[in-house]
């Protein structure tokens, strides 16, 4: 799976709302065909932009593909259709009361999902175009690790320069949703599928939202979310020391798991390790997430396995992110946010951040992000 199309599954954890639904009390049906389908129960799940986890509004038995749900929301929302059986998951929009979803179960894209109201025609748009030059980027990353490993320095120059460009296409198409989109679902979607973190964009977003949506009580917890992160980013952190070098010891190190017993990195020697430093509270984190359960689902029978060290300070929020991102592998902490004791023994200013150890505990590769982790490991796990 591309590095987009796990950034996309990641959003489906982000709720956002608007007024549409006012003058039938925000009642709406959600009917359709799921072509393919067993039998089975659906559900009907609004999700949230905020440490919530998603809640049931209805369920119903799924018959020869066919459905029918009620959900109620003040306002206009994201939710997802769940299958008990299967995988797939189809994200709607509350724009009208009635909506009709169509899609084949054995066509798992947004290409086979049909949702005919604006908005939902709007999203899938958007998505698809997202897909488009995601593939294009990872295709073209591929190529430029093959050039790098036979040092190909001059077709190596004409590939980065292509990437840039198709990254630099990327954040413009993103852009146009995000900075002239009249509907708030959309232009937190874009947002949520930036990869720009830098704090100054960040600010200008803020002001800008708190403008265009000033009522909007979805684009109110993205402006919340973005001033934890902004907060955070401010707070003093420790003097770093430089950072361990590719090829030396990993430096151990303990701190208490969600049992509030204590667990050291040298426990897990004689594995390789993704010591993967993170926090609730960080947005790029947990948009990160989906990724490190994919390589984690992928190689944990080869002799991988993760070692998540949190940033936070609050124990709730961190086991509540544990939780809802399913991030199924030991989690230690020392509960210090950026005093954290490994953050001045692996030298790093921001995260997320990673370390990839070998069993014999040394450093084989750093800040290992989306498609790149799943390619390192491919190569070295054989």
């Amino acid at each position: 799976m591309s590095s987009i199309k796990i950034l996309i599954a990641a959003m489906f954890c982000f709720c956002i709302v608007s007024c549409s639904n006012e003058k039938n009390d925000g009642k709406f049906i959600v009917t359709g065909n799921l072509k393919n389908a067993k039998d089975q129960h659906i559900y009907l799940e609004q999700l949230f932009f905020s440490d919530k986890a998603p809640e049931v509004l209805d369920t119903a038995e799924l018959k020869n593909g066919i459905f029918s749900l009620h959900g109620k929301a003040s306002e206009e929302g994201l939710f997802r259709l769940r299958l008990e059986n299967d995988k797939n998951i189809y994200l709607i929009i509350n724009d009208q009361p009635d909506i009709n979803v169509e899609a084949n179960i054995n066509d798992n894209t947004i290409n086979s999902q049909n949702v005919k109201t604006p908005i939902n025609t709007a999203l899938k748009n958007m998505i698809v175009g997202m897909m488009t030059r995601g593939e294009a980027m990872d295709r073209c990353g591929i190529v430029l690790d093959s050039l790098k490993a036979i040092q190909n320095d001059s077709l190596y120059a004409i590939e980065r320069n292509k990437l840039d460009l198709l990254n630099q296409d990327f954040e413009k198409y993103l852009n146009k949703y995000i900075d002239s989109s009249k509907d708030p679902i959309l232009t937190i979607f874009g947002i949520g599928n930036d990869r720009n973190n830098d704090p100054e964009v960040i600010k200008k977003r803020v002001a800008d939202l708190t403008k265009r949506f000033p009522k909007h009580k979805g684009v109110g917890e993205l402006i919340s979310q973005y001033n934890k992160f902004l907060a955070e980013l401010n707070k003093p952190k420790p003097e770093n020391p430089a950072k361990p070098a590719v090829g030396s010891i990993a430096p151990d190190f303990t701190m208490n798991g969600v049992d509030d017993k204590p667990f050291s990195l040298s426990q897990l020697k004689g594995q390789y390790v993704l010591v993967d430093f993170w926090a609730s509270w960080c947005g790029p984190c947990r948009g990160e997430n989906p990724n490190v359960v994919a390589a984690f689902n992928k190689y944990k029978n080869k002799n991988f396995t993760v070692l998540g060290v949190s940033l936070d300070d609050d124990k709730g929020k961190w086991l509540a992110a544990i939780k809802e991102d399913n991030l199924s592998w030991k989690h230690i902490s020392d509960l210090k946010g950026w005093t954290n004791a490994a953050v001045s023994l692996y030298g790093f200013d921001g995260i997320p951040y990673n370390v990839l150890i070998d069993p014999q505990g040394k450093i084989l590769a750093t800040e290992l992000r989306g498609s790149a982790l799943d390619e390192f490991l491919g190569k070295e796990l054989k």
